[in-house]
């Protein structure tokens, strides 16, 4: 690994978690972490990023995806800033995702333009209006979510979740509206609908999820003919779990079918990291396209940190996990000036040959990453 840089990033990683961590070669010794401190590498990182960015972009999935961590950024640091960033996000987007009124012509397989609103990706904005009506509950904030989300349900359809990214994108919206609706359809369509993305998409031998049914083994393999599961994809996976039982309610009828696939999915993405820290961008085959990926391993290091702050995961087993990610995200993936490098591009797969280093950044990486620090913040003020 290369030499530590970032004096902050390496002190979080030698006693980073309490006494009796282990750490690699590489760290160095230091006290042991505050949670302040954690909240001035996610101020580095987030102001890195505001600065460079408006806010008034699309409310697609990577930019929704990038508000999603940086209002998980606000509810730790508490910077007015950011939420107001979020904020003027969602009023340049008329609190909407896809803006077609014409219900008649909404779709929901891949689209990119207005009539595609049934369509996951025009979907996880709705996860940060949810969450700015709740700081400030103006029905106008949600209302276009509840329109979108009760007529799709409203639908016979049961494959709008064909893909992994939409368990992330998707899922948390439904168990958030549930949170200030009461409407008990949102959870009986959120396992439906789960349902359908288990049997097309879920391996049961392996516990991890292909990105959709392309890439299901043996129609497809990677270059040395194993099976090929998509890091970013499992790292969407994992953490739409983790959201969704933060907000799941505890007598759930399904709530043991989706901690069973939570835990599952946690212990074979501990098996498959590499000893510096990272995963490889196909988890099960590290020569299909080797080197560290920084977006699947920070939704990895999120979603094992929730399962560890909340008794989910055995802390004795995970820890090591989380440290050694932690380690990697701070001393490799963040660059001096808050740039977070070694993010894959937008795809939907492992790419053998394709360049992924320091320069390599993007929207969601970095909403990942402000997921995992916040979740390493509440871990240390003991939350």
């Amino acid at each position: 690994m290369r030499k530590i840089t970032h004096v902050l990033g390496a002190a979080f990683v030698t006693l980073l978690l309490g006494a009796g961590c282990s750490t690699s070669k590489s760290s160095v010794s230091a006290s042991q972490p505050k949670p302040q401190e954690v909240v001035a590498l996610i101020t580095k990182v987030n102001d890195h990023w505001q600065a460079e960015h408006p806010p008034q972009e699309r409310a697609f999935w990577d930019v929704a995806a990038y508000h999603t961590g940086n209002m998980a950024a606000y509810a730790v640091t508490k910077n007015e800033k950011y939420r107001q960033f979020s904020e003027d996000w969602a009023v340049h987007n008329q609190w909407k995702g896809a803006k077609s009124d014409d219900k008649a012509s909404w779709k929901y397989k891949y689209g990119e333009k207005d009539d595609y609103v049934l369509f996951g990706d025009w979907q996880i904005c709705f996860q940060t209006y949810i969450d700015l009506y709740k700081l400030k509950p103006e029905p106008q904030r949600i209302a276009r979510a509840r329109e979108v989300m009760e007529y799709e349900m409203g639908t016979p359809q049961n494959d709008y979740w064909w893909w992994a990214d939409g368990l992330y994108m998707v899922m948390p919206v439904m168990t958030k509206l549930y949170g200030v609706t009461n409407n008990p359809q949102y959870l009986t369509k959120l396992h439906e609908y789960f349902s359908y993305a288990n049997s097309i998409m879920y391996d049961a031998e392996t516990g991890l999820y292909y990105r959709d049914a392309k890439y299901v083994y043996p129609q497809h393999k990677s270059v040395n003919g194993k099976k090929d599961f998509w890091a970013r994809g499992d790292g969407w996976v994992l953490a739409g779990l983790a959201k969704v039982l933060q907000d799941l309610p505890a007598d759930d009828a399904h709530r043991a079918d989706y901690l069973s696939k939570y835990k599952g999915l946690a212990a074979a993405i501990k098996a498959a990291q590499q000893p510096e820290g990272y995963w490889t961008r196909s988890l099960l085959d590290p020569q299909h396209a080797p080197g560290p990926e920084t977006s699947g391993t920070a939704f990895y290091t999120y979603g094992l940190l929730w399962g560890i702050n909340h008794g989910v995961l055995d802390k004795k087993e995970y820890l090591p996990t989380v440290q050694k990610a932690w380690q990697y995200l701070t001393t490799t993936a963040l660059q001096p000036d808050g740039t977070l490098g070694y993010v894959q591009p937008i795809g939907e797969k492992a790419i053998p040959g394709q360049v992924v280093d320091k320069n390599s950044t993007a929207n969601f990486g970095v909403g990942a990453f402000l997921l995992a620090a916040s979740e390493m913040h509440q871990y240390l003020a003991g939350k």
